[in-house]
């Protein structure tokens, strides 16, 4: 416990600390919305704070509003920028794109129009995904990349993960499988956050309330099993990323104690060279919201 965030990051060991579960929280006024039309979408945006930039990049079955307590914290000493990846949250719906790299480049535009220039990026889940596709194409925009518990399609032990019969979801959509979940979102969002948490509790009502509605808006459910549907498309596209060679970019990879643990540094390694390794404790898949304060601790020591 006396030791500091710092050398347990370099030693990728467990960080020692207790979980209080999130509730998911409106951002502050400080923090500004827009609609930034970028790549032929529009990306739904929030940005604050002052200083180098930092964006992070959501998963399924949330949206950018899963950020709201990393993205308070760090906006004392970086702008941070929040975008809902194209389909998902209050972003548009377009008819495709739905495949990694596309994605990368909706973050592109995003930036662009902000007038950004590097960032540090921080992700979870798909966002794991879109960021690789994002610093394997423009690897001099980005400083410092944090991944979250989730594996990146065609990358290190991608064809042994898909084996995990957990990962089914990674396979189901299409007409018939939109008709069995409409007007039962919830009842297919339940089976995530609690399947893939250390303990369903920490993953709370309201939570579970608020991104229960967003994936009940039109399109949401087709496009958010899109993302799923792209998988085949990302490790054809990151295979060729992997060809031209590890990048240099410094990785933090982070796992949940009872998700992917330091699985999740193995998944980097296999793509960059410079790879430090956390273990949120008391943490599933959901480290945001099942342990915030330790997630928050470890991505802020990083970032700096």
């Amino acid at each position: 416990m006396i030791r500091t965030l710092t050398s347990l990051i370099a030693c990728g060991v467990i960080l020692a600390a207790f979980p209080c579960a999130a509730k998911v929280k409106p951002y502050p006024a400080s923090f500004k919305t827009e609609t930034i039309t970028a790549n032929g979408t529009r990306i739904y945006v929030r940005v604050g704070g002052h200083g180098p930039a930092v964006v992070m990049l959501h998963g399924y079955g949330e949206s950018g509003d899963m950020w709201q307590p990393l993205a308070v914290a760090l906006a004392k000493t970086h702008t941070v920028i929040v975008p809902d990846l194209r389909g998902m949250g209050l972003s548009g719906h377009p008819d495709g794109g739905y495949d990694k790299k596309t994605q990368g480049r909706d973050v592109s535009g995003v930036l662009d129009a902000l007038h950004v220039g590097k960032v540090d990026v921080v992700a979870h889940d798909i966002g794991n995904m879109v960021a690789y596709a994002f610093v394997a194409e423009q690897p001099q925009r980005v400083g410092r990349l944090v991944l979250m518990d989730a594996p990146i399609p065609g990358v290190g032990p991608w064809e042994e993960i898909l084996k995990n019969p957990l990962l089914w979801h990674f396979r189901f959509g299409g007409p018939d499988m939109e008709r069995l979940v409409k007007g039962r979102e919830r009842i297919y969002l339940d089976r995530f956050w609690n399947e893939f948490s250390a303990d369903p509790k920490n993953f709370d009502e309201e939570s579970r309330v608020h991104y229960a509605k967003l994936y009940a808006l039109p399109r949401a459910m087709h496009d958010g099993f899109e993302q799923f549907h792209a998988f085949d498309q990302d490790a054809v596209d990151n295979r060729k990323f992997l060809a031209a060679g590890p990048l240099s970019t410094p990785v933090l990879a982070v796992g949940g104690e009872k998700s992917f643990g330091p699985e999740m540094a193995v998944v980097a390694k296999a793509a960059f060279t410079n790879v430090q390794g956390a273990v949120i404790p008391n943490a599933g898949h959901w480290v945001m919201e099942e342990n915030p304060k330790a997630t928050v601790a470890v991505i802020q020591e990083f970032i700096r």
